[in-house]
């Protein structure tokens, strides 16, 4: 009975061990933001290495770093600080990876005044 109990405990913590490896968020992956009154398709590109999150997001001709990137129990966190027609824009977006699809929020913060806003994107392959 002990080495069925042993077994079975080995099993369950190999499974939890590459179930947690398949959420690696490293990847390009597709979103739709909107921007003003228009939706544009943006290109996000994460790395990871280790817990830290490295990569860019752009969409049309215009490609920003991310900063600040972390990934740790399948929250993914970043920032974009981008400069708009003499003034900076912070975003912080945070998220939840489940598969191929990341589920979160993005904070944008411009001229002292935030907003919130649901994101979503999907994983290419």
């Amino acid at each position: 009975m002990k080495r069925m109990t042993g077994a079975i405990t080995l099993l369950l913590f190999t499974f939890v061990g590459v179930a947690s490896a398949a959420e690696d968020p490293s990847g390009n992956w597709k979103s739709t933001m909107m921007l003003g009154k228009k939706s544009q398709e943006v290109t996000i590109k994460l790395k990871l290495e280790g817990d830290k999150l490295t990569g860019t997001i752009g969409g049309g001709n215009r490609e920003a770093a991310i900063s600040d990137g972390t990934f740790k129990d399948d929250k993914v966190s970043f920032s974009v600080i981008r400069e708009q027609k003499g003034e900076k824009l912070t975003q912080k977006y945070t998220g939840t990876v489940r598969g191929d699809t990341i589920k979160g929020k993005v904070e944008t913060e411009r001229g002292g005044k935030s907003r919130s806003t649901d994101w979503e994107a999907t994983r290419q392959k």
